[in-house]
């Protein structure tokens, strides 16, 4: 009984010791890409995305990619359909960009529920920086967003 429990402890202490798998998020590149129930255009459709539309790839295979959306729906989108580039979705009602990465940071704009900003650069202390298709950037809060 005991051997068993050692055995078991040291599974789980090298369970623990594994480097922890990076989230994979893109984007997809053009609007009106549908997602598909299996890995082939024959197979049902369950909806359409528009450009810039984030998606968390969560395996690929051959030409076809499984993803998961901001609403944890599972579909798969054929690999060409996606970009590399790295968009965010505003979760919240609006997300508010700043000047600094600050809740005392000077407002720059806002951004409504279910619109996207660009990925800037890594999140620090609760902010991300971001960039809006017109071009303007700034900071905002990463619980406001999804695709980080």
């Amino acid at each position: 009984m005991l051997r068993r429990l050692v055995t078991a402890a040291a599974v789980l202490a090298g369970l623990h010791a594994l480097p922890a798998q990076a989230l994979e998020f893109r984007s997809v590149k053009e609007t009106g890409v549908a997602l598909y129930e299996a890995p082939a255009l024959s197979a049902k459709k369950l909806f359409l995305v528009s450009r810039y539309y984030p998606v968390e790839v969560l395996s690929s295979q051959k030409d076809w990619a499984r993803v998961r959306d901001a609403t944890g729906g599972i579909a798969w989108i054929p690999q060409a359909a996606l970009s590399g580039q790295r968009w965010l979705l505003v979760t919240a009602d609006q997300a508010v960009v700043r000047a600094t990465a600050s809740a005392d940071g000077q407002p720059l704009f806002s951004v409504a529920r279910d619109g996207v900003l660009q990925w800037q650069e890594a999140p620090k202390d609760g902010w991300v920086k971001v960039k809006h298709r017109d071009g303007s950037s700034g900071f905002a809060r990463i619980t406001d967003l999804w695709g980080l």
